[in-house]
């Protein structure tokens, strides 16, 4: 988002650059966004009750016993903090004059390196691809460590909860799968200035996959 010259970008907004530079300058600069469908509330609520489920073991200074990830969860506070929506993790890059900023799910440490976690609600079991669509978003997680002074290796997990079956009393068994990515920081850092630069700049144009440009052209010259 811009406030007043102040550019402050998030891992989603970057994803919709990568998508199509156009929608992003027209919906960061003009404030004009794609259309909008209802978004099922499912996602979130799971999301909510695993990062409770979390805590309850990081209280204890515990992982979940399906959890086959070596190091031990960070603290409360911190994650508290660095999963506000609102403040998150933050970095401001002098060379663009722009901030990236993120609100990571989970972290851990081992041999005092961070591990950014994230959780995902499928409706189905992994893919063998499955890690790709989100690999900018934990490039950007690895860079804000990063550039906030905590060392990683490199990499982060996400894990994957997918409905199995619904047993009596209406008690839902999910399939839980836990994905390594190999994160590369500097290929975040490329993109954020990409997009910051692009924001500056006059109105780009369409990537050609885009079927929200498509349809754009399509209802303009309609007859």
């Amino acid at each position: 988002m811009i406030v007043s010259d102040k550019i402050i970008l998030s891992p989603s907004t970057l994803n919709l650059f990568l998508e199509c530079p156009k929608c992003f300058w027209l919906q960061e600069v003009r404030k004009i966004h794609r259309p909008r469908t209802p978004f099922p509330s499912l996602p979130g609520g799971m999301d909510l009750a695993i990062k409770k489920y979390f805590d309850k073991f990081r209280e204890k200074n515990l992982l979940p016993p399906f959890i086959k990830i070596q190091g031990s969860l960070v603290e409360q506070d911190l994650i508290k903090e660095w999963r506000n929506n609102r403040k998150g993790v933050r970095w401001f890059d002098p060379e663009s004059e722009a901030t990236l900023m993120g609100a990571l799910d989970d972290c851990m440490v081992d041999e005092d390196c961070y591990i950014p976690i994230d959780y995902k609600t499928r409706g189905w079991l992994v893919k063998e691809n499955s890690h790709t669509y989100y690999q900018n978003q934990l490039d950007c997680y690895t860079l804000l460590l990063e550039k906030n002074g905590f060392r990683h290796k490199n990499f982060a997990y996400l894990i994957f909860w997918s409905p199995k079956e619904v047993k009596e009393s209406n008690l839902v068994n999910f399939e839980v799968e836990q994905v390594k990515v190999e994160t590369n920081p500097e290929a975040a850092l490329k993109t954020f200035r990409a997009a910051v630069k692009t924001l500056r700049g006059p109105l780009p144009k369409h990537h050609s996959a885009c079927l929200f440009c498509s349809w754009g052209n399509d209802f303009v010259n309609f007859e």
